[in-house]
């Protein structure tokens, strides 16, 4: 990586604000949303399974749904260009054939090497205790978060991560089966009304060893 794309990327890092109030005249094209969220999903999962679904809340009527069910958080609802739920789809293994699949035809993968794998892959989900396919749900789909805000922020736009909604009621709200969709987080994503406050990290001697 060069000198000036290692600044770029620290650049991205570093900039990034939590925001709460967006300008309210700013929206983002569904061609722009559409290229950021690709981006977010370029972030790794465990054996590729890419369990994330982004629902993209950006219209008036998508918003007054999400308004009661986010009431700690109505400014970032209804400033921003767009509030992405994001979800984790419990059965993500209903896409291994189309994903390896695709593998087999793009040349990152010969199709004995698929079969194998989907075989061992179709046991092992079959076992997987429910707790533990949660916990990795879970875990991919704050990956293809943390790399949604950074492309969003790449593109020029701000976010905040919302963890204050009501996780047991958003599912059904947008009509989307609340035993297979599990919520992670919102996401607002805007230009930012106003500059947002830098925050205090704990020293990496306080966090990190080395042994």
């Amino acid at each position: 990586m060069s000198t000036t794309q290692i600044s770029d990327f620290t650049g991205i890092i570093t900039g990034r604000r939590s925001i709460r109030k967006y300008d309210p005249t700013v929206k983002v094209s569904k061609e722009e949303m559409t290229q950021i969220l690709t981006e977010a999903t370029l972030a790794p999962s465990s054996v590729n399974m890419q369990p994330w679904r982004f629902l993209v809340i950006d219209s008036a009527e998508g918003k007054a749904t999400l308004a009661p069910l986010a009431r700690f958080n109505q400014t970032q609802v209804e400033t921003s260009a767009a509030v992405i739920a994001v979800f984790g789809d419990l059965n993500n293994f209903d896409y291994a054939e189309e994903i390896y699949g695709a593998a087999v035809e793009r040349g990152f993968m010969p199709a004995d090497v698929k079969e194998n794998q989907l075989a061992r892959l179709a046991g092992h989900f079959s076992t997987l205790p429910a707790a533990a396919n949660k916990d990795t749900v879970l875990i991919d789909s704050a990956l293809a978060s943390m790399q949604l805000m950074l492309a969003a922020r790449a593109h020029g736009y701000d976010t905040n991560p919302i963890g204050g909604f009501e996780k047991d009621k958003i599912a059904e709200a947008f009509g989307m089966d609340k035993d297979r969709y599990i919520p992670v987080m919102l996401i607002s994503l805007g230009k930012a009304a106003e500059e947002g406050h830098e925050s205090v990290r704990l020293p990496i001697d306080k966090i990190a060893q080395w042994k």
